[in-house]
């Protein structure tokens, strides 16, 4: 592998990880579909940050017939939509971007991981230090063994605060750094 700088940023989303998390974690409920990330903004944000085009890689986990909607937008707003299937307890999603994590390691293309599983630690080791990694997340919810690849030169991007993939402010409980404190946010 050169230490050449990649020639794309690839953009994984796990995005039935970032869905559960704001279900589960953020609201409390399935998230409405104004309080889902808007897509298209990773892929801006990807591209504006580390200045070079970005490919996003959508993982679907699908039973019988594609959601042509969802697909549709999708790729219309620039991503290669990957429909999987498996067996009923096969995290069929989880498998495809390990395996894409681990074919990146013959290329030399920078990746920006969408996820908070820490499923993918294994595979994002094997790539720091020969590319720019990324993982975009929440920074309360993504697994604790990422801020040791943080600590190790992986960048980190939060959704809300540092991609602004939002409409709206996620009730969220996060440490706030002084200088970005805004008490009107609490009266």
């Amino acid at each position: 592998m050169s230490d050449e700088q990649g020639l794309s940023t690839y953009v994984l989303v796990d995005g039935e990880n970032i869905d559960a998390t704001l279900g589960a974690s953020v609201f409390g409920r399935r998230p409405h579909p104004e309080e889902r990330p808007r897509w298209e903004r990773l892929l801006g944000f990807a591209e504006a940050e580390w200045d070079q085009p970005v490919k996003g890689l959508f993982f679907l986990a699908v039973k019988d017939e594609l959601p042509m909607s969802f697909v549709q937008a999708l790729t219309s707003i620039g991503y290669q939509p990957v429909p999987l299937r498996g067996g009923p307890t096969e995290k069929v999603v989880d498998i495809a971007i390990q395996r894409t994590l681990a074919a990146l390691t013959q290329r030399a293309d920078d990746v920006i991981l969408v996820s908070n599983d820490g499923d993918f630690l294994p595979q994002m080791e094997q790539l720091l230090g020969t590319r720019r990694l990324g993982l975009m997340a929440f920074q309360e919810f993504r697994n604790s063994g990422f801020r040791v690849l943080e600590s190790r030169g992986m960048e980190f991007f939060d959704l809300e605060y540092d991609v602004r993939a939002f409409n709206t402010k996620l009730p969220r409980l996060r440490i706030i750094p002084i200088d970005e404190f805004d008490p009107l946010d609490f009266l």
